[in-house]
């Protein structure tokens, strides 16, 4: 079974026609029904049927489809392992993270990358730790950065980066940044504005409210940390958040940071990637870079992996 009859197939699957087929590989049409027909010929049966004009895959089409998809896969993995020195690291790199994360710690991870590594196809995911999780147990995300509680996972390797510093936020004006310290009864009455349902940080947050008999109002909920902020700076409530978040706004005078001892509200950044996946070049110089920027993140926040 030749690969070149393969990524036709997957072409022709992808078009939806064998003219489109053509014109995608740069392949005479007369090319690609020969391949087609070669690949029918050699499974002894069907791939397509033919139907006014359309092209369907048969049963056996079907069937075909997820190997030939991984035989591709592996194909450009091999190709990009052969041919990955130095600047010439190719490939395709897909990296999932939740928004704080996406938006305030891998912009200088990328950055320095795309530098060095240009020829690598970055495609970022942003999601909820544990639909990220999820896709990387399926092979769907090579790298998965995850910001929650220290978590283990018998599939999956996952190294802590740093511990990230929350931060209780008010509007500038509002009355409990007179207070010297702010306790959980303080909020008893006052609005607060929630992440997503199962976010970590909500949950620890949610957790310390409960032992003292309080409980979030879930009609108010933010799938956007940066609409969370957009809000509190409106007046419409507090938040609990990253400190990496919010720390512009905090120095802007745009926001308060409360006096709130998080104490045992920490939670720490994350890189995950499969145990039994293999790891190609790119994913490599990826991970370790990520460990290189995170040694920096710890010296500024003043923290050693003794501390974490």
């Amino acid at each position: 079974m030749e690969s070149r009859h393969l990524f036709t197939f997957l072409t022709v699957v992808e078009t939806g026609s064998f003219t489109a087929a053509a014109r995608k590989l740069d392949y005479a049409q007369s090319s690609v029904t020969a391949q087609i027909q070669a690949l029918e010929q050699e499974l002894g049966t069907p791939l397509f049927d033919r139907i006014h004009k359309r092209i369907l895959l048969t049963d056996a089409g079907r069937r075909l489809q997820p190997y030939a998809q991984e035989i591709a896969r592996m194909h450009n993995l091999a190709r990009e392992a052969i041919g990955a020195t130095g600047d010439q690291l190719g490939g395709v790199l897909h990296i999932g993270a939740p928004e704080s994360l996406a938006a305030f710690r891998l912009p200088p991870i990328i950055k320095e990358f795309r530098q060095l590594y240009p020829s690598v196809q970055i495609i970022l995911k942003p999601g909820g730790c544990n639909e990220l999780q999820e896709l990387l147990r399926r092979g769907e995300l090579d790298i998965v950065f995850l910001l929650q509680e220290r978590i283990e996972d018998y599939e999956l390797k996952i190294d802590l980066l740093v511990e990230e510093k929350m931060a209780l936020v008010a509007p500038t004006d509002h009355k409990l940044t007179e207070l010297s310290v702010v306790e959980p009864s303080h909020l008893r009455k006052q609005t607060i504005l929630n992440t997503e349902s199962g976010c970590s940080y909500r949950v620890l947050f949610e957790k310390v409210l409960n032992r003292h008999g309080i409980f979030l109002d879930p009609s108010i909920e933010f799938w956007s940390n940066e609409a969370i902020k957009q809000c509190v700076m409106a007046g419409l409530g507090l938040a609990f958040l990253p400190f990496i978040t919010v720390q512009r706004e905090l120095e802007e005078g745009k926001m308060v940071a409360l006096n709130w001892d998080d104490t045992d509200q920490r939670v720490s950044t994350y890189i995950s990637y499969h145990t039994k996946k293999w790891q190609s070049p790119a994913q490599s110089r990826f991970i370790e870079m990520a460990h290189k920027h995170a040694e920096h993140w710890r010296k500024s926040a003043g923290l050693t992996y003794s501390q974490l």
